[in-house]
Parts: C-alpha cells; structure tokens; sequence
C-alpha cells in the first residue's frame, strides 16, 4: 500500500479554493437581500398607518433606516472580499429603487399629506395632488440618480475638485431616503397635520430629489479604512455614535441628515463665491500666423 502523501499547504496571498471563492460571492447578496426586506416590511407598515396607529409610520421609518446600513455594508464587503460582481451591483440597483425610491415616496405622501384634516375642504385635493407629485419626483430623480451612477464611470463634479472616491457626485439614493426617514422618526411618527407644514414638506421632498439629480459634491465615506492597523479611533467614534443613536435616536438621526443635506449645498454655495471674487484668467495670447 502506497503511502499517504500529505496535501501540500496553501501558500500566504495565494487565492482560496474555486469553491470556497465562490460560495463568498452571496456574502454581499445576503446584504442586499436584507436591503430588500427592510424596504417591502416598511412599506407594508406604510399601509397599515393610519391617525390612530401612526407607529406604523416610524417603524416604516426605521426599517428604511437599518436598509441605509445594510446598503453600506454590502459594497464594503463586496470590495473588502474581492467578490464584486456584474450580478450584484444590478440586484443593489434594483433593490435601492424598491427601498429607498418605492418605500421613501409612498412614506412621504402617506405621511405628509394623505393623513391632512379632510376640513381642509378643496386645498386638501390640492394638497394630496401636487404631494403625490412631488413624491412621485422624488422617486424618479432616485432612479435617474441611479441610472447615471450605473453608466458613468468618471463623474464630474460642478464644484471644485477632481472626482474621486471620498465624495459622490449628487447625493446618493440612501441618503435621500434617510433623509425622508430620519424626518418622519423626529416626529415620532405622528402625521403632518397643518397645511402650511404641508407645504414646507412639499418643498423639502423636492428639494431632496433636486439634490439626487445635481452634480453637487456629497462625501461618500468611501475613504474610511476598516483595516488600518490603527482602527482605535474608528471604534470609539461608531461607538459614540451607535449610543448617541441608541438613546437619542429622533435627535442625532435628524441632525445627522441636515447636516449631510448642507454639506452639499455649503460646498457649491462655497465655489460660487469664490468663482465670483476671483474671475477666470483671459486665454493665453498666441501669436497669429504669418501671411505666406
């Protein structure tokens, strides 16, 4: 009988079995499942809210909350992996439009004018026509925004600076619709009841899908490293920043939103003012051919 001959170890930095590699590429699907889950779950909350039952509207909130999370996790550990895919980037498109286009715009009319004071008389028509408008824009620049993310692959931003990783060009999907969400949770969930609230609502939610659509700059965090050999910083600052969200969740959740929403509009305001006090420089002189 032969002797058995050892299998030969993997060498350091060599690629893991066929198998194996290929059982890690539903590693970021999980994620986007997860994504899509949380979306179909707030929606299904959205139908059930009501006046009387207007927890329904923060849990919705919520679910379009965690999906943010999620949504960040799968890229990241799609890029952290090696396991990005042609496959995997169209279920995260397909399911950003379900979770935060579908599930951030019916939450928006739903909560923000479908439940107005029906006393309102001819202004309430009004009110839930051009709400549903506006809502229905708000899914259609998310979906362009997607659209043009998908197709292009070098960006170029209208403020100052080359593209690069550390900021997207127009806000991100996710983020408009946390945006929609951290708003709807800082009420607690209870409906719009004013029209003049309304109408600031209004203005808000197509302010947001404007922002989706422009070639403003927004910081896309891509630049954190996980896997620094110094992460201590890193984790006391999530730590703080899950307690903080954790116990004063209305609060830093919606200041976290407004403030991403200027850092935008603070960065072109910025370039606009600078391009005014210092005007582009005249062309170049170059000296006219010579008659022959």
């Amino acid at each position: 009988m032969d002797p058995e001959v050892p299998e030969p170890r993997r060498r350091t930095g060599e690629k893991p079995p066929r198998r194996l590699r290929k059982g890690m590429y539903i590693l970021p699907s999980l994620f986007t499942t997860a994504n899509i889950a949380f979306g179909y779950y707030a929606i299904l909350q959205i139908t059930h809210a009501t006046i009387a039952d207007a927890w329904h509207f923060d849990y919705a909130a919520k679910a379009i909350g965690f999906a943010v999370m999620f949504d960040g996790l799968d890229g990241r550990i799609a890029r952290m992996t090696g396991t990005s895919s042609d496959f995997g980037k169209e279920l995260d498109s397909l399911a950003d439009v379900i979770t935060f286009g579908v599930a951030p715009a019916l939450l928006a009319w739903t909560w923000g004018f479908r439940q107005l004071p029906t006393n309102l008389g001819e202004l309430y028509n009004k009110l839930l026509q051009f709400g549903a408008i506006a809502s229905f824009l708000f899914l259609m620049a998310g979906a362009s925004r997607l659209a043009r993310f998908n197709i292009t692959s070098n960006p170029q931003p209208s403020n100052p600076g080359r593209p690069g990783k550390k900021y997207f060009v127009g806000m991100p999907i996710p983020a408009g619709a946390g945006v929609i969400a951290a708003v709807v949770h800082f009420s607690n969930g209870d409906p719009i009841a004013s029209w003049w609230t309304a109408l600031t609502w209004m203005l808000m939610v197509v302010a947001v899908g404007y922002l989706m659509v422009s070639t403003w700059r927004f910081y896309s965090f891509k630049d954190i490293d996980f896997r620094s050999r110094q992460p201590f910083r890193l984790v006391i600052l999530f730590g703080l920043l899950f307690a903080a969200i954790r116990f004063y969740s209305q609060w830093v959740l919606f200041l976290i939103a407004l403030l991403y929403v200027f850092s935008g509009v603070f960065w072109r305001l910025k370039w606009i003012f600078r391009r005014k006090g210092n005007p582009p420089p005249p062309p170049a002189y170059t000296e006219a051919p010579q008659a022959s």
